[in-house]
């Protein structure tokens, strides 16, 4: 997953863009104890692909899964939180609730996306995605917790779907297709105003929902 938010950074240097090659290579080549060295390192770009080469070879630890998402740079976190996905981890499941938290925009978008691709932790996230979706400031973070409570289909979580419809219009569209994902009438009501919404998108996914 690309993230949609961009930090200016200084771009990195000669040496650490030729350890960041490295350590890829090792997740490549079965080379894991190449990538665990990596993990210390002072360039975030290189301990985020650390962590990707790890999770590629299947053996990064509880502890360094633990250790990435509460990295201080929001890139190891949004890198560890794509490890979340796929992994049991106890480590993930405590990492991914923490971060829907996070101060760093960026890291709560990729975490509403994490979360939505876990429903066995459902119930310990459905209710903080619920307030990203009506609350956060950043109108990405919101429209990324909607398509996550449509793709949860969590009853919990129609309110704050059925809430979104009157965000900006990003939001509104995610809003309107995450409503196919519940089976209930209020659901259906809404797709109807759905239908004469101002943004034209809107309206043509409401349509294509209901079939006319």
């Amino acid at each position: 997953m690309t993230p949609r938010h961009e930090h200016t950074k200084p771009p990195p240097t000669y040496e650490s863009a030729l350890r960041r090659q490295q350590v890829i290579l090792a997740g490549h080549l079965g080379h894991p104890a190449e990538a665990r060295r990596c993990l210390g390192d002072v360039e975030p770009s290189v301990r985020s692909a650390a962590i990707g080469a790890l999770h590629r070879l299947g053996c990064i630890t509880d502890t360094e899964l633990k250790e990435s998402l509460a990295d201080p740079e929001p890139q190891v976190r949004r890198r560890a939180l794509e490890v979340v996905v796929t992994t049991v981890h106890p480590a993930g499941r405590h990492g991914l609730v923490a971060l829907l938290s996070d101060d760093d925009s960026s890291v709560t978008e990729v975490a509403c996306w994490a979360a939505g691709e876990r429903s066995d932790l459902a119930g310990l996230t459905v209710a903080l995605l619920c307030c990203i979706a009506t609350d956060h400031k950043d109108a990405l973070c919101r429209e990324a917790a909607v398509a996550s409570l449509g793709s949860l289909a969590h009853n919990a979580g129609l309110p704050a779907v059925l809430t979104a419809l009157g965000d900006r219009p990003p939001v509104r569209r995610r809003a309107v297709l995450a409503l196919a994902a519940f089976d209930d009438p209020r659901a259906e009501a809404a797709l109807l105003v759905a239908l004469k919404d101002r943004d034209w998108q809107v309206r043509q996914a409401a349509e294509d929902l209901l079939g006319r």
